[in-house]
């Protein structure tokens, strides 16, 4: 299991733009693909965006798509979320996961049962 944290939350205003990071212990960290997940208070954690572990493939939610971009630097052990234009529905605790394995397809990215490490979260903010 490869230990996850996450870090870059803060109080922002709408229209400005944050950036998250998540950082991975060990090569594992490099193995898989990772996610980035959200949940606002009273609602489900949701998917985010997505990226393979070569990073060369990436995954968006259609209420982010044009806003948000995932990045990963396996040489570091990170990955980022860059995200721009936020809104005040943007609000949520923002989780980072990785995948042990290498998976293929959509559909191993927005489930986040197929993800193996999660970290604690980081509290994003965004008043109108």
């Amino acid at each position: 299991q490869v230990h996850v944290v996450e870090s870059g939350g803060g109080l922002v205003q709408a229209g400005d733009s944050l950036r998250l990071s998540c950082e991975g212990s060990g090569r594992a960290f490099n193995n898989g693909g990772m996610g980035w997940f959200r949940q606002a208070p009273g609602k489900e954690r949701e998917f985010v965006a997505g990226i393979s572990w070569s990073g060369y493939t990436t995954y968006y939610a259609d209420p982010v798509k044009g806003r948000f971009n995932i990045t990963r630097d396996n040489a570091k052990n990170a990955a980022y979320l860059q995200m721009d234009s936020l809104k005040p529905e943007d609000t949520a605790v923002y989780f980072c996961a990785v995948h042990s394995r290498a998976w293929y397809g959509r559909q191993f990215y927005d489930d986040e049962s197929k993800y193996d490490s999660w970290g604690q979260g980081t509290q994003v903010t965004v008043s109108s």
